[in-house]
Order: C-alpha cells, then structure tokens, then sequence
C-alpha cells in the first residue's frame, strides 16, 4: 500500500454508495477489533468509537485514559482500525465532518490545515501517537486480525527536517521519516518494511 494508501485508511470516511450498505458488526466486535491497535497495556481503558447502521460514527465505550480508538468503516473495502491520542480528537472529528459533507483527498486535507492555521482548529502541542492497523479481516472469536499491519505515525505540527534531523523520504528499511514537513498535518511515520519477495522457484 502506497503511504498515500496508508493515510487514506484513516481519514477517508465518505464512500460510494454501493459500499454504504455492508453490513455493521455487534458493538462488542467493533470494540474488540479497534483495541487491537492500541499498544495492549493502553487497552482496557481507551474510548472506542464505532459505527451505527446509517453509517454515523457514536461513541461505544467510554474511556479513562488519553487513547481513542475508531473501529472499522464497514463501508470501506479495506479493513482498517486505528488508535490515537485525545488530543488529535479536533483533527480526526473535523476530518470526519468534511467527508460527510462530501469533501474529500487533498481538498480535506488543505482546508483542515487552513483552519488550523487561522487557529480555529485545535492541534496538538505536543507530539501524538497514531496507530493503524491494517489486515484482511478481524475474527471476534479469536481475536486474531488476519494478515494485520501496524504502522505508527506521531503527528508533530509544523515540525521541519532541520527541527527534528528526519528525512522527507521513507527509508527502505522501514525506519521513521518525515511527511508534510512545516505544515499543521507533519507527521513522523514509522512503516514496517516490506515483506521480501518470495524465493524463486528452480526453473524460473
């Protein structure tokens, strides 16, 4: 998945009509599956945030920590959790707002950044973690998420490679670099590397 993938998991909540139908999990299997991508020891007191069946997010459990958890859009083709600090709350709750009123990709983006910039939307002052758990599907009996991925991001606005000493460009390896430098939206992403390719086979 390209990072412009990876960050589409996460805010982009308006969808085609077509997928608006897909069935919506118990509350209980929402919860369950939106903890997975909280660090375990964050778990048992973190907010979850679901889905209804018209396709609105409400809360499902409160919390009594600083972690806030959405579970998966059953709209979405994906499946995709993710889990993150309080103080993103007035990002991610905007962002959902604009999709719902159909503004979508970049457009969301750039205007969210404009509104934090006149100081009308609030951002972090200090860095926040971002989790996002990728995978296949989420089995509630098991609790396992088939295939899952985790990826990290630390949303550290405005911050510069001259700031931090990060590159721009995501390393091979999978190690951290900087996205959207000097912008309300810059953020560290920390990605797994991806998976080797298979060996050949004798012949090939």
């Amino acid at each position: 998945m390209t990072t412009t993938g990876i960050l589409g998991v996460f805010l982009t909540l308006a969808l085609s009509p077509a997928l608006q139908a897909a069935p919506v999990a118990p509350p209980a299997a929402q919860i369950a599956a939106a903890l997975q991508a909280a660090p375990e020891e964050r778990r048992a007191a973190a907010k979850v945030l679901g889905y209804n069946e018209s396709g609105a997010v409400k809360v499902l459990r409160e919390g009594s920590n600083d972690l806030i958890c959405l579970a998966d859009d059953p709209r979405d083709e994906e499946w995709s959790v993710a889990c993150y600090h309080a103080s993103l709350e007035p990002f991610m709750r905007r962002g959902r707002e604009l999709a719902a009123q159909g503004v979508k990709g970049e457009e969301r983006m750039k205007r969210r950044w404009k509104e934090a910039e006149d100081g009308k939307l609030e951002m972090p002052k200090n860095p926040a973690a971002l989790y996002v758990l990728d995978g296949e599907s989420f089995d509630a009996a098991t609790g396992r998420v088939k295939n899952g991925v985790l990826r990290y991001v630390v949303y550290t606005p405005w911050a510069t490679p001259e700031a931090t000493g990060l590159s721009t460009s995501p390393p091979s390896e999978g190690g951290p670099w900087l996205m959207f430098p000097g912008t309300p939206g810059a953020h560290i992403m920390i990605s797994p590397p991806a998976p080797a390719p298979p060996p050949a086979m004798p012949g090939n």
